[in-house]
Order: C-alpha cells, then sequence, then structure tokens
C-alpha cells in the first residue's frame, strides 16, 4: 500500500511535538510539553534509535507527551477486532506533532501477503519483515503475523507506515539519512506491534533494523 506515503522533515533549534490518538485533531496539551521521544506514543514504541531518527526528521530531540488512544498497545486492540471481524482494516498508531507539521504513524492490516505492482522508483527496498520501503519523504515495513490474539488459522499481514499529515512539502536534509530515519521509525514501531500483538518470532524482525537494501 505504497500510495498513501507523504512525509516531510523541519528544520529549527527549538519544537514542540506530541501525539494523539486515533481520531484526535491535534497534540494532547493536557499533558507534559517536554518529554523523550523514548515516551512518546505510550512508551515502549520508540527505541533510542528511533528517537534519534526523530531528531533528524523533526528537527528536535524534545516533545509533548502522547494522548491516551495515541499507542501502540490501543492501536493493537483495534487491529485485533478488525481481524477478527474482517481480516482488513486500517487506522493511526499515533500522531507526533511540531509547527506546521504533522507525523502520522498508522497501520494496515490485509489477510493476504503482498501482490501487484512493485513499489515506487523513489522507495528503497530494504531486507525487513514481508516488505519495508524507505523514501526521503515516508517508509512503510509489512510483516506477517501468527498470533493467539488473531483468530483463524492463517497469519494477518500487517503494515506500518510513517507518513506525513497536511500539504506536502520537499524533504530537506541528507537523502540517505532521511531514508534510514523513516525505516527506522518504521521498524520501531512495527516491532512494537509485533510484540504487543504476541506475534510468533515477533513477525519475523530481528532486534534492530536493516538499512541494507534488497
Amino acid at each position: 500500500m505504497v500510495g498513501r506515503v507523504l512525509v516531510g522533515t523541519v528544520t529549527a533549534v527549538t519544537l514542540l511535538v506530541g501525539a494523539v490518538g486515533c481520531g484526535g485533531s491535534g497534540p494532547d496539551r493536557s499533558l507534559p510539553a517536554t518529554v523523550a521521544g523514548t515516551d512518546l506514543c505510550g512508551g515502549d514504541a520508540v527505541s533510542a534509535d528511533a528517537a534519534g531518527s526523530l531528531e533528524v526528521i523533526m528537527g528536535s530531540s524534545r516533545f509533548e507527551g502522547s494522548g491516551e488512544k495515541g499507542t501502540v498497545a490501543h492501536a493493537a486492540q483495534e487491529l485485533a477486532g478488525k481481524f477478527s471481524s474482517s481480516s482488513t482494516g486500517d487506522g493511526d498508531v499515533c500522531r507526533i506533532y511540531a509547527p506546521d507539521e504533522e507525523l502520522r504513524i498508522n497501520w494496515h492490516l490485509s489477510g493476504s501477503a503482498p501482490v501487484g505492482d512493485g513499489p515506487a522508483t523513489k522507495f528503497t527496498v530494504l531486507k525487513m519483515g514481508e516488505r519495508a520501503l524507505a523514501a526521503t519523504d515516508g517508509s512503510f515495513l509489512r510483516f506477517g503475523c501468527r498470533s493467539g490474539e488473531l483468530t483463524g488459522t492463517e497469519p494477518a499481514h500487517i503494515e506500518i507506515g510513517v507518513e506525513r499529515g497536511g500539504m506536502p512539502t520537499e524533504p530537506e536534509g541528507d537523502p540517505q539519512a532521511l531514508k534510514d530515519a523513516y525505516a527506522t521509525v518504521a521498524h520501531s514501531f512495527s516491532l512494537a506491534m509485533a510484540k504487543e500483538l504476541g506475534c510468533e518470532d515477533d513477525g519475523g524482525l530481528e532486534a534492530q533494523p536493516s538499512l541494507d537494501p534488497v
């Protein structure tokens, strides 16, 4: 599901970033305004490497607190419910905000492995999961999940996307650094989702992202 990617970068000295749950319209101002990147989106979703990657993408090392529903745990509950009823669906994990910028972490669920056309030429294919794509303005990672939390005998196929909301802008910064940053964030959220759902073998994902092209 490549067509949904819209991500950009911002360079600034001080930025405030936050996250809210599915359906939220802005950052949660009721929580502390300066928390570490590793505490975003409920904690345990953003690894230390991913927090550093958010600095590359968003231009800040301090962020606003996440909203109550903007967590991997809440998204996993929604995903499990969708798989039980129809085996397909999509939704938000959380959203990260900066002035005039919005970064969306979302999930897409399918009951079948990826088929169809190859990725757009702007994407680099990486050696992670069933399919991992990285560009200078976004990343997607798809993995298979067989778990007692999900009904049926066939594995679910889950894709985590990191993309920008709002109007697109031309990405700024070193292209390879941006690709690596988006891929690292997508891997961190994918691994957190796999663990939250109890996927066998963590959905085939390693503890660290593989940034080497296929």
